[in-house]
């Protein structure tokens, strides 16, 4: 995705396969189109007219080696839920209708309805997620990923979503996202953060504040944002896993990483 603040401009590519440079097509998306977002195929066709590399086979000895040994494993973990088998690798159907039919509340979904733990962690995603300041004050922010590992054919994650991945207004900051998008994207935390800080939090209360409204609902969640205000200040907040985020400014002679703690 990439987001433009001064004119509200955004390109977003999503479910593309076969072309290495998402974030050069979600660039392409937002200068050459009328359109916010371009998804699967039709993304990659359009990348490709455009003079990107492609089609390119984007599997690695590593990856290919994670995917045998996980369908080895009778495809588990995966991302499905009340289907049968649930523990093989299909073909899936749902369950009989009176499992399909439960109800839960919010607070005991986890004992009553069945896990909602995440499967997204520091070793099998790959998010940046990145904001810019030019000399002008101007904000602009992108992200980009290849998606959780083991995910669905066809899944779309936050990467893509302005508000959730990334969000910036140049006349309050920025911020930028990564964790389990799937559950992120439902609160939109960056545009949270954003207009958290347009209303005088500061960055570390705005990123504390987008975090917990996620965590009252799931608390099992794994995630991080930081949060950047238009003079510079900075922070982060994050559950569930130690967060790092980096900084550098003109002043700075090289790169500083910050650590966060949930």
């Amino acid at each position: 995705m990439g987001l433009v603040q001064v004119t509200m401009e955004v390109g977003a590519v999503g479910a593309m396969r076969f072309v290495k440079d998402g974030i050069r097509a979600a660039k392409l998306v937002m200068q050459h189109t009328q359109h916010t977002m371009l998804v699967g195929d039709q993304a990659s066709a359009f990348a490709i007219s455009m003079g990107l590399s492609g089609p390119s086979n984007l599997s690695s000895p590593e990856s290919m080696d994670k995917w045998i040994k996980w369908k080895e494993n009778d495809c588990q973990p995966n991302f499905r839920k009340n289907v049968l088998p649930s523990n093989s690798c299909g073909p899936y159907h749902l369950k009989d209708s009176m499992d399909f039919g439960k109800t839960c509340s919010a607070n005991k979904f986890i004992q009553n309805c069945g896990s909602v733990t995440s499967h997204v962690g520091r070793h099998n995603h790959d998010t940046i997620s990145m904001a810019v300041f030019d000399r002008m004050g101007h904000i602009a922010v992108g992200t980009s990923t290849n998606g959780a590992s083991f995910k669905i054919p066809g899944r779309v994650g936050d990467g893509p979503i302005a508000g959730s991945s990334a969000y910036a207004d140049s006349e309050v900051g920025a911020c930028g996202a990564t964790g389990d998008g799937d559950i992120m994207m439902r609160f939109l935390p960056c545009y949270q953060v954003v207009e958290s800080m347009r209303l005088g939090m500061e960055p570390i209360l705005a990123a504390r504040d987008a975090i917990s409204r996620i965590r009252r609902k799931f608390p099992d969640f794994i995630g991080a944002v930081f949060a950047v205000n238009k003079n510079g200040l900075h922070a982060g907040a994050c559950h569930g896993w130690t967060f790092q985020y980096s900084v550098r400014s003109p002043q700075m002679k090289d790169v500083q990483v910050f650590t966060v703690v949930p």
